[in-house]
């Protein structure tokens, strides 16, 4: 008889408090509660399958990057937002130095070998392999009911890529403008306006017929300026990136994309639901008023889903139809949109208790390893509460 998800985590808790626990207290010393959150990410997620092992080769031996590895774990589960931190943190917590692999402060690497690492985790995105491997391991073969979309503010200390300067002699002329009526039939239309004519090439068109991966790499991934607007009307500004999530029910992140943050959520919608799509099952994709467009609907129902997004108030003029009401939710469409808290509930917590607020790194890879890695421990985090 196979055993269900809650059953299994159910069974691999009581391991760790009966088996696990007592074993490494008898070597290493007392655990606290954060020990023990680490030692539980560390044995839950599959880390030593993505690690690179190269240890031949000429020259000096490369330090362990497995060790080195467990320590960015442990970074994102501590909350550290440096690495000196982190190291200060290994050469005084002689447990903490143990369960990430050394034994001794000698053993210890120096910053620059964990920033040299951190930069070869980041560029062949080992913490995003890791996750993927992880909710395909628990989340492939369980039938999810919602998932929550939305994105959160990632503030970055980075200055803005230089625009390429264009002197005068390279710019091109610019027409004069003629004087008088444009030539042709006489154009007037009924109220004095022009009909609304949607967009014949968008970017949302476009990612209907392509790829993931030539999704994600058509998305902006630089430092920019963003701005959204709070409840009270107020306009926040912000520079970074944007941080794109898709949360299943019970709180656990299943995808996550990073972008520019000048980049509106709706471009976005598309490639994190084809990347959902081809990790979990769902039934309801719930988004708010920034992803009310046609070509989201769509995508979402060719995929199976019944999407639940909030609709703009706005009231549309239709050459010759006069205005047409935006639509409005059921009270059974009302009712399941209450589950889009959970995306709100995940990106507090990342911000709050795994080092997504302050991010002292430049560089679009590496400061989506550094998130990844704290997704990484709050994912399992909820996934353990699944078992209580």
């Amino acid at each position: 008889m196979q055993l269900s998800l809650r059953q299994q985590l159910a069974q691999f808790a009581h391991l760790l408090q009966m088996q696990l626990f007592p074993i490494l207290e008898q070597a290493s010393g007392e655990l606290d509660e954060t020990a023990k959150r680490f030692v539980t990410t560390l044995e839950m997620i599959p880390l030593a399958r993505f690690v690179p092992c190269g240890e031949g080769g000429m020259g000096r031996p490369r330090k362990n990057r497995y060790a080195l590895a467990c320590a960015f774990v442990a970074k994102a589960v501590y909350g550290l937002a440096l690495t000196r931190q982190l190291l200060q943190r290994l050469r005084q917590d002689g447990t903490l130095r143990r369960l990430c692999g050394w034994n001794t402060v000698a053993q210890l690497p120096g910053e620059s070998t964990f920033s040299r690492a951190f930069a070869e985790f980041a560029q062949m995105e080992l913490p995003q392999l890791v996750h993927a491997a992880l909710i395909a391991d628990t989340q492939k073969h369980r039938l999810i009911g919602h998932i929550a979309r939305d994105s959160t503010a990632i503030e970055a200390r980075e200055h803005f890529p230089e625009r390429p300067t264009q002197s005068t002699a390279e710019k091109p002329p610019v027409p004069a403008r003629k004087m008088g009526a444009p030539k042709g039939p006489h154009k007037r239309y009924k109220g004095g306006k022009r009909p609304y004519q949607p967009p014949s090439d968008t970017r949302m068109r476009r990612q209907r017929s392509m790829t993931l991966p030539e999704m994600l790499a058509e998305l902006p991934r630089h430092c920019s300026l963003g701005v959204k607007t709070a409840d009270g009307g107020n306009q926040q500004y912000w520079r970074g990136y944007k941080l794109h999530l898709d949360v299943a029910d019970g709180q656990i992140p299943i995808s996550a994309i990073l972008t520019a943050a000048s980049l509106h959520d709706s471009q976005v919608a598309i490639p994190l639901a084809t990347m959902t799509a081809q990790r979990v099952t769902n039934c309801y994709d719930i988004m708010d008023a920034a992803y009310d467009a046609t070509e989201i609907m769509e995508h979402s129902r060719s995929l199976g889903h019944v999407p639940i997004i909030r609709p703009v108030k706005r009231m549309r003029k239709i050459a010759f139809q006069g205005e047409q009401p935006s639509r409005q939710f059921s009270w059974a469409e009302e009712d399941r949109f209450r589950e889009r808290t959970m995306v709100e509930r995940v990106n507090a917590r990342l911000k709050d208790e795994f080092g997504g607020r302050q991010i002292r790194l430049r560089g679009a890879s590496k400061i989506m390893a550094h998130l990844m890695f704290g997704v990484l421990a709050l994912t399992v985090d909820q996934l353990l509460k699944l078992a209580c």
